[in-house]
């Protein structure tokens, strides 16, 4: 049986694009509660973002630029919910 890789669906901004690489690597969460976007601090997967970046940016734009977004993205993002009450 032929597997075909499975496609990402279609993303109109570069940023959306970051995102949604990021989700997949798994270096981001959405907030359960209120859906900001968190950043998970894990550099395993901040590292696989930016190889996926590298290696298969989107169509028409070059793999730095892809990489700096998503290094914009990360840096832009905190570790909690501004919503949520803190965690001590």
């Amino acid at each position: 049986m032929l597997m075909a890789k499975a496609q990402r669906s279609a993303i109109r901004t570069l940023r959306g694009w970051a995102i949604s690489v990021l989700q997949e690597a798994g270096a981001i969460r959405e907030c359960e509660f209120h859906g900001w976007i968190e950043d998970r601090a894990d550099p395993y997967a901040r590292q696989h973002a930016v190889a996926v970046a590298r290696d298969d940016p989107p169509h028409g734009v070059s793999p730095d630029e892809a990489i700096a977004e998503i290094r914009e993205v990360l840096d832009s993002i905190g570790d909690a919910c501004p919503e949520c009450p803190p965690k001590d």
